[in-house]
């Protein structure tokens, strides 16, 4: 782990926007519009998708995805200036905010500002021309970090945003050497102290397939040591495996508690249910319920929470990477108040300095959870599919609130009842 990463980190709430759909407008004035929402919701973190020129030769969809880079040093003007960028920083911090924006630097468009005055950073296929090592990326090209000359700019890169905001979330940084990550950490460092790094970290299967074709993969357990926070993708086969009926509830849970041993005690993982890359939580559990259910199991895990822009009023379509597709801000539906609740849960020091322990009673799919720090105790009981049934609490017997909303939790004989309704009660 980054030695300095805080576990404070885990008090956090991280937002995703993806400019070009938050509003019709597409620009980052339409989004200073919304911070005070935003911020009342619960967050901390504003992480903005790729805000740079997207490239135009091999294009996907009539705009392009934004994770096919024309030239990192600039801004994409279909969202406005570098100054209605800073404008939207300041307005961020206003709100007592940060912002991070993304870097996707394993590959660039193949029309790029680098392809163009520097070819010799790029990878080259068996007949000496661009291409990607992955096969179904096929807007993009790879860059080549063999070149130490490449290192130099990304990093001054790097460097001359640091300036402006505070942090990075870093597209597929497995695929990167881990040297390199530690010393653009280091000489970031120089810009911004407390510049926060994200790592997208990837699934299991994807690692093994990059290694056995030779490439750099690098486990979490290697990306945290330049990282402060990664994904959970090494559950999340589990947690997909789950929903689909290919392994039980326990042998997701087993993963999640193998966490907490594995990696080291300031680890911070990324919880989600759902990210610009995934299914939305409201078509993985269409039923209200089960999504207030596994909401609330996100937020009690150990970990920074990520709302995904509209997954807040139950959006069901996430929005297209390489075209205009706007965020439904009137669904009828809104989660608003479980995500206030659940936030000032979550900045309970507890929840950034326990052990916390699952255990998943495979029968009623209801996971029971414990956060222990010292003589304080938070539980969660969690009915993810609508049963009831009475479960073991680590409590002493009495009557305690349920956080959440407020209703009166009766431990009887060292058990509670199960509802279907999320349940976080504390004992301090």
């Amino acid at each position: 782990m980054a030695k300095l990463t805080s576990k404070t980190l885990r008090n956090n709430v991280i937002y995703s926007i993806y400019v070009r759909n938050h509003s019709e407008e597409g620009t980052f004035k339409a989004i200073e519009d919304d911070l005070e929402r935003i911020r009342n919701l619960g967050v901390d973190i504003i992480w903005l998708l790729p805000i740079h020129p997207i490239g135009s030769k091999a294009r996907k969809g009539e705009l392009g995805s934004p994770y096919a880079n024309q030239n990192y040093r600039e801004i994409n003007p279909e969202l406005g200036t570098l100054e209605d960028f800073k404008s939207l920083v300041e307005a961020i911090h206003s709100h007592g905010m940060k912002c991070i924006i993304d870097v996707v630097y394993n590959h660039t468009s193949p029309d790029s500002w680098l392809v163009e005055n520097h070819p010799e950073y790029f990878y080259k296929t068996s007949e000496g021309k661009l291409g990607n090592r992955v096969g179904d990326w096929g807007d993009i090209v790879d860059l080549d970090y063999d070149n130490a000359d490449l290192w130099d700019y990304q990093i001054e890169t790097l460097k001359m945003w640091a300036e402006i905001v505070d942090g990075f979330r870093c597209d597929v940084a497995p695929l990167l050497s881990l040297d390199f990550w530690q010393r653009a950490r280091e000489e970031v460092a120089a810009v911004n102290s407390d510049c926060l790094w994200l790592s997208e970290s990837i699934e299991p299967a994807f690692t093994l397939s990059l290694r056995s074709r030779g490439m750099v993969s690098l486990s979490d357990a290697e990306i945290l040591q330049a990282f402060d926070v990664c994904y959970d993708y090494d559950t999340y086969p589990y947690f997909t495996g789950y929903l689909a009926g290919d392994n039980s509830l326990s042998g997701y849970v087993d993963k999640i508690n193998a966490q907490e041993y594995i990696y080291p005690d300031n680890y911070v993982k990324l919880r989600f249910l759902e990210n610009h890359d995934r299914p939305r939580a409201k078509e993985l559990f269409p039923n209200e319920n089960d999504l207030i259910n596994w909401t609330a199991f996100m937020y009690f895990q150990k970990g920074m929470p990520l709302i995904y822009a509209g997954q807040e009023l139950e959006n069901e379509i996430c929005p297209d990477l390489f075209d205009k597709n706007t965020v439904n801000w009137n669904t009828g539906k809104d989660l608003s108040w479980l995500f206030k609740a659940l936030y000032l849960i979550k900045q309970k020091e507890i929840m950034a300095q326990s052990i916390c322990t699952l255990r998943a009673l495979d029968e009623n799919d209801i996971i029971v959870g414990t956060h222990t720090w010292g003589a304080q105790r938070l539980v969660g009981v969690f009915s993810l599919r609508g049963k009831s049934a009475k479960v073991e609490a680590d409590l002493p017997d009495g009557v305690y609130t349920n956080l959440i909303d407020g209703r009166e939790v009766r431990v009887t004989q060292g058990k509670l009842l199960s509802t279907s309704q999320p349940i976080i009660i504390e004992m301090t």
